[in-house]
């Protein structure tokens, strides 16, 4: 400003001074030539001047037709370079500062530098994966709490290198943002508590995203177990402040009214009545809702197959109870899914041969959960056809009334049987959709059949009819954590079976009874090793062994058994070497199940042994060793083992091979 000032000030001060008057000198007015005698420069030609140009006849010629134009270009030369479709551009990329905040494999799984595998068309698309990098790496501050943190790429090309380019971005998390204030509003006081509780969020707690997304969810999840069906979770307002690295947290909640169970509802196709629907719920009207009681309800319904989808919903009657609390109906809107299946399945065991079964089932022919199964088998060693009614949630949930008749016609070492059955059964089972902790069976049998009767010091092989009445029960208790491929916890279960067996057209009934007791263990001694262990104990008390029917004796050998023996292979022999079976049984096996992906190799070690008496012994064990392989299927895994006896006798398999659906247990 003011050396502008200045300058305008003396340009003034020349001016004035060249405008004043000065002295005259008289000589240098001599020198100077008169005014008169100075002539002018002569002027430029004006345009009229200039003498015209000749036109050109070419240009006035009119311009051929575009038609007549030849619009092919000129063929390429020779000479000229042709692009390289594989030319790349390779880059090497390096990253600092995630490290110190545990995000660098965070960031690793979603890089787009590290996706394209150091290579990219050119030089833009590189920068481009690193634009892209570096907004990833701000969006992965953030969701740690880090609202200050920056990150910067850049691309420098290789100089001994052409065609490389090295890509470095430099992150800087800066401070870490907590949590301040923590409020959440309510339309209903008195579930603040509760809110809260289920919030976990504190003071001082990292922002974290995932954190508070957990925390909000979990808020939706709690309340309907603790009376709050109508929850509804607002948008959370955080308020930052950059100065103190604090962030003040805000959660509208609308919790609905507090509820409890009314009455049961039915929508859509009438796959079960209201009075059949009212089996199935483990609460009763009056209690408090609890969403898991809900969810159970529905788990229950699709464990029935019945259904194509089956949903449950609450619905508001407006109706208050005594206690404050608003009774709430439960919608089922069903969808009838196939009622009508066909299965079948095949397997092999050394002694036992080839078997195939099938098998069809209509499962609501006697509604409601009537279902009525037709099964065949066809083998190389046993034929076998039945029919069985299945009563499903008989009069209550998960109890099972079943029915069946069945004649069958065996071929094994041990005995030759022809047989028909009656049985019924009450039951509480498993299925692979809903596992059961624990288990029971009641029932009655009534066997005919027609046997060979193997005496050990004798070659003939006669036959016996026997007649047999039968009180199976069986009591379990399933710890594991899969029915069809444990990997851990145990299974324990026992069962009893008195009998009287009356043989040949006349004499009475001679009583016994058949014991077994059978636990097994799994445990997950990697994420992809589980080692299995099985130990089973029979007997038989109140009769001779020769005196009961081959049929009900105790066996080992075979794939559900001990692995390395034929079928029924193991234990005392008549002098054919054709197995007796005996009055008590003792069998283990341990096995290491190693998955990768859908397949496993399964090396296992079984032992066992079939005794005369009756009291299980650890004397003169056998044992078979092994290898197998699984493939896991969605309805559980295929087995194939081969195993061979430790210390064969004369007469037993070499080896034995299995081929099976499911765990060997």
């Amino acid at each position: 400003m003011t050396r502008f000032a200045l300058a305008a000030s003396l340009s003034w001060a020349a001016v004035a001074a060249t405008a004043q008057p000065g002295p005259v000198d008289p000589e240098f007015d001599a020198a100077l030539p008169p005014l008169e005698a100075t002539q002018a420069p002569p002027a430029e030609a004006t345009p009229a001047q200039i003498p015209p140009v000749a036109p050109d006849p070419e240009l006035a010629r009119p311009l051929p037709p575009i038609a007549t134009f030849d619009a092919t270009p000129p063929p390429a030369t020779t000479t000229q370079p042709k692009a390289d479709p594989d030319a790349r551009i390779r880059y090497t990329s390096k990253v600092t500062g995630l490290d110190a905040v545990s995000l660098d494999d965070a960031f690793k799984a979603l890089s787009a530098l590290r996706k394209g595998k150091g290579k990219a068309a050119n030089a833009t698309q590189v920068q481009a994966r690193a634009d892209e990098d570096v907004k990833l790496i701000e969006r992965l501050l953030r969701s740690e709490g880090y609202y200050d943190g920056l990150a910067v790429a850049t691309v420098d090309p290789v100089g001994d290198a052409p065609g490389q380019v090295a890509v470095t971005i430099a992150a800087t998390p800066g401070d870490r943002y907590a949590l301040g204030a923590i409020e959440t509003r309510l339309d209903d006081p008195n579930a603040q508590p509760l809110t809260r509780a289920a919030l976990g969020l504190k003071t001082g707690d990292p922002i974290v995203a995932a954190a508070i997304e957990t925390a909000e969810a979990n808020v939706a999840l709690r309340l309907p177990e603790q009376g709050y069906p109508f929850v509804a979770v607002g948008a959370r307002d955080v308020l930052l402040d950059d100065a103190t690295h604090r962030g003040d947290y805000t959660l509208p909640v609308t919790a609905g009214p507090r509820s409890s169970f009314g009455a049961l509802r039915a929508a859509g196709d009438p796959v079960f009545a209201v009075d059949h629907l009212a089996i199935f719920p483990r609460f009763k009207a009056g209690e408090l809702y609890d969403s898991r009681k809900v969810d159970d309800l529905r788990q229950a319904l699709v464990a029935t197959s019945l259904f194509q989808s089956v949903a449950v919903e609450p619905v508001r009657t407006g109706t208050i109870n005594p206690d404050g609390t608003e009774a709430v109906d439960l919608l089922v809107r069903q969808a009838k899914g196939p009622w009508r299946s066909l299965a079948a399945s095949a397997g092999y065991g050394t002694g036992e041969g080839i078997k195939l079964t099938g098998s069809w089932t209509h499962r609501n022919l006697f509604p409601p959960e009537g279902a009525l199964t037709v099964e065949a088998v066809a083998g190389t060693q046993q034929q076998s056809v039945g029919t069985t009614f299945r009563r499903s949630n008989a009069g209550r949930r998960d109890r099972t009334f079943q029915a069946n008749a069945s004649v069958a016609r065996q071929r094994f070492d041990a005995y030759d049987a022809e047989t028909a059955s009656l049985a019924a059964s009450l039951a509480r089972t498993s299925t692979p959709i809903w596992q059961k902790k624990w288990t029971y069976s009641i029932g009655t049998e009534l066997i005919a059949t027609r046997e060979t009767r193997n005496v050990a010091n004798d070659t003939d092989r006669t036959r016996s009819t026997y007649l047999i009445a039968a009180l199976p029960l069986q009591l379990g208790y399933d710890g594991s954590d899969s029915l069809l491929d444990p990997t851990r916890g145990f299974r324990v279960s026992g069962r009893l079976s008195p009998e009287a067996q009356r043989r040949g057209g006349g004499g009475g009934f001679d009583g016994y009874a058949r014991m077994l007791l059978e636990t097994s263990a799994y445990f997950p001694a990697t994420g992809s090793i589980v080692l299995a262990g099985r130990a089973r104990l029979g007997s038989i008390v109140g009769a001779t062994r020769d005196s009961i029917a081959p049929s009900r004796r105790l066996y080992a050998g075979g794939g559900g058994s001990v692995r390395g023996f034929g079928f029924q292979e193991l234990g005392p022999k008549d002098a054919n070497n054709d197995p007796l079976g005996g009055r008590s049984l003792t069998e283990f096996a341990v096995e290491a199940r190693y998955r990768f992906g859908n397949f496993g190799i399964v090396p296992f070690f079984d032992a066992g042994r079939v005794g005369e008496g009756s009291t299980p012994s650890l004397s003169g064990l056998r044992y078979g060793a092994g290898i197998g392989g699984r493939y896991y299927t969605n309805f559980g895994p295929m087995r194939v083992d081969i195993a061979t006896p430790i210390n064969r006798q004369p007469g037993e398999s070499k080896v034995a091979l299995y081929i099976s659906i499911g765990q060997a247990f």
